[in-house]
């Protein structure tokens, strides 16, 4: 559970800190899911 954590903070870091615009924000979100179904295989 801790990584679970971990990883859903740093991904919210880095949503928050590398999105200006709302295209930006679905692109970090796009991103982030992308990492989760990596991590899931």
């Amino acid at each position: 559970m801790n990584k679970t954590v971990a990883f859903i903070t740093l991904a919210l870091a880095f949503v928050l800190a590398g999105c200006n615009t709302v295209k930006g924000v679905g692109q970090d979100i796009e991103r982030a899911g992308n990492a989760i179904e990596r991590a899931a295989k």
